[in-house]
């Protein structure tokens, strides 16, 4: 069941693709916009929060927030991850945990329901055909929980669930870089290909591949452990 902010960021996202809200522009005073969609303006922030890492919104300190023209903003530009923690420390501290993950997930492959891979995986591609970056984003975040779930090890899943919100905010940023929104799908399409085939080594390679490739769409470079 999607969220209240999440609701709110798909429609905000739908009106600023049919040019309701048209680039360049700034959103209504949040007082106004959070009644015109019948939310909290907590629930507001947060769904503009989402868009801001998607790279549709930018906001202006003192000014407003503003609709950009869907370019990729610089390394120096991104939004602020939750509780403040840099982009590239989100990257290199998944790194760390993903590929763990992905590896444990491959080994146990053949007693998992892989369903929950092949189900996000799925539902990715149909929100891309249709160009819903909110909800590619929910996807990928549930693939990605999925495959600290099924890595087996609670301390992993455990880590994964702790900075889940920081997982989310990483997940969004590859996708503000429109010209490559469907390589996120294929290197999703490698993990699991190498988790079904229960593969360790090549599920945890193909996940460190999508890591490094998901940085490189940010702009973003991390220091590999």
């Amino acid at each position: 069941m999607p969220s209240v902010s999440n609701i709110a960021a798909q429609t905000l996202q739908r009106q600023i693709f049919s040019s309701h809200y048209q680039a360049g522009t700034a959103l209504p005073p949040q007082r106004e916009l959070s009644e015109s969609l019948g939310i909290s303006r907590a629930s507001l922030r947060e769904a503009i929060s989402m868009l801001e890492a998607l790279g549709l919104l930018r906001s202006h300190p003192g000014k407003g927030v503003f609709v950009t023209a869907g370019t990729r903003p610089s390394p120096t530009d991104l939004p602020a991850g939750p509780s403040a923690m840099p982009p590239a420390a989100i990257y290199q501290l998944r790194y760390v945990v993903e590929p763990a993950n992905a590896s444990l997930a491959a080994r146990g492959a053949s007693r998992a329901d892989l369903s929950p891979l092949t189900a996000s995986l799925s539902a990715m591609q149909a929100a891309l055909s249709t160009c819903d970056l909110v909800t590619a984003a929910e996807e990928d975040l549930r693939f990605h929980l999925s495959v600290a779930e099924l890595s087996g090890n609670a301390g992993l899943l455990a880590v994964t669930e702790q900075f889940k919100a920081q997982l989310a905010f990483s997940l969004r940023l590859p996708f503000a870089d429109r010209q490559h929104i469907w390589q996120t799908f294929d290197e999703h399409q490698l993990i699991l290909d190498a988790i079904v085939a229960g593969d360790a080594a090549a599920a945890r390679r193909a996940m460190q591949q999508h890591l490094l490739a998901a940085a490189n769409r940010v702009g973003l470079s991390f220091v590999q452990p």
